[in-house]
């Protein structure tokens, strides 16, 4: 079996899992321990990429034979067992499909995020936080685990920017197609007048890097500070400097963790959060896709937005690059955003001939 990409060869997938293998068993696998990790790492990518394969061949193996008994028995409950397991097949091979589309190295990664709110005051930090949730509750369907790492509030609602780690296997892989600016079309709760408005908010997302990439900082070129962490209001989260500010000279970038009460622990998730900017950096040069990063994007408004959610006068959420659409806008609002993500990944184009919401 193979995926329709071509980038996918189950073969090789197979022999080079075999090739692991025999390395792992040798006598001398454990004397260099970083290299074993390497090793191990790859060759439990590739089971899990294999073993989904596996398991659809046995459902398919067991077809024509369930079939078989359902035409010897002739009775409605065997009929509805083999339709189940029709079902239960082509949702798997779905599923093997979308997942055989996340074939880039960091896929797999737990994913950094970050959301920035645009002009526009308390409406754009309120949109902010609206989004911050989205994301939220789609973690939690997919089993994943979301770490804030630095969150700035809005004066009088909201949040002007927040970063998070959304922690679990293709986290990166799923959340990068979300990369970009959201708006949102709604009547706004914070006008008397009850007139519509328009926000904009920014997503940022790049891979967390394991410790099998090695990322060299030296100690000259970044800037560590230390202050007191802040929560909503502005008040005193902590009664000592626990909260850490790296900047990194050479290349502009700030990371900042405040989260944990120690200050160890902030400098380490911090350290962990620029080595990945860092890597990701690397890798948009070498791509000449810098159009990526906040400093490359320009404004966060007009002309730069991916996906349009439109509370009022209708409701409905569109992808401007794919035309994927929505009008559950409060399921999409609640997490439920993978057509969105299938049909990015799958490499689906707008039709040009549909147009975008009016504002």
């Amino acid at each position: 079996m193979a995926s329709s990409g071509g980038f996918f060869d189950e073969a090789s997938t197979r022999a080079r899992l075999q090739e692991l293998e025999e390395l792992m068993s040798t006598a001398e696998f454990w004397n260099d321990k970083n290299a074993a990790k390497v090793v191990i790492s790859e060759a439990n990518l590739i089971k899990s990429k294999l073993e989904p394969f596996d398991a659809i061949g046995r459902r398919l193996t067991d077809l024509p034979v369930l079939m078989e008994m359902a035409e010897e028995d002739g009775g409605v409950d065997a009929i509805e067992e083999v339709q189940g397991e029709l079902r239960m097949a082509s949702q798997e091979i779905g599923d093997l499909e979308l997942k055989l589309l996340l074939g880039e190295p960091l896929d797999i990664s737990s994913a950094i995020c970050s959301i920035n709110a645009g002009a526009g005051g308390t409406e754009s930090c309120d949109w902010a936080s609206m989004l911050f949730r989205m994301y939220q509750r789609w973690s939690e369907r997919h089993g994943c685990q979301v770490e804030i790492t630095d969150m700035l509030s809005g004066e009088e609602a909201g949040i002007k920017s927040v970063t998070f780690i959304v922690k679990g296997d293709y986290a990166y892989g799923n959340l990068k197609c979300e990369r970009g600016v959201h708006r949102l079309v709604r009547i706004s709760p914070f006008d008397s007048n009850a007139r519509r408005h328009t926000s904009f908010v920014a997503l940022d997302v790049i891979a967390q890097i394991n410790d099998d990439i090695v990322i060299d900082i030296k100690d000259a070129d970044i800037r560590v500070d230390v202050f007191r962490a802040g929560g909503h209001g502005g008040q005193g989260v902590n009664t000592t400097d626990s909260a850490v500010r790296i900047t990194h000279l050479p290349s502009g970038l700030v990371v900042t963790c405040q989260n944990e009460r120690s200050q160890i622990k902030n400098r380490a998730t911090a350290m962990g959060v620029l080595k990945s900017r860092l890597y990701e950096l690397e890798m948009e040069k070498k791509r000449s896709e810098m159009e990526k990063y906040y400093s490359s994007k320009g404004e966060i408004g007009w002309g730069r937005q991916i996906r349009s959610y439109v509370l009022q006068p209708y409701q409905m959420v569109k992808d401007l690059r794919t035309g994927e659409q929505s009008s559950d806008t409060q399921g999409v609002l609640d997490g439920k955003i993978d057509s969105f993500i299938e049909a990015k990944l799958r490499g689906k184009q707008r039709n040009d001939t549909d147009g975008d919401e009016d504002e």
